[in-house]
């Protein structure tokens, strides 16, 4: 039987799979990614990414 998935459950996969098309295209691309750390926005190489590694 298929699991349920609450509205909040969907969101957030479909989040994370966004997440993972964004990654995956900056890969591509040998563009960085722009994260938060420390209270700022950095940019960091999408080579430090995996698709798996849930970062």
């Amino acid at each position: 039987m298929k699991k349920r998935y609450t509205l909040q459950e969907k969101a957030f996969l479909a989040l994370k799979e966004a997440v993972r098309e964004v990654v995956k295209r900056h890969q591509e691309t040998k563009r960085p990614l722009a994260v938060w750390q420390n209270g700022r926005v950095v940019l960091v190489s999408a080579d430090k990414f995996s698709p798996n590694n849930g970062k």
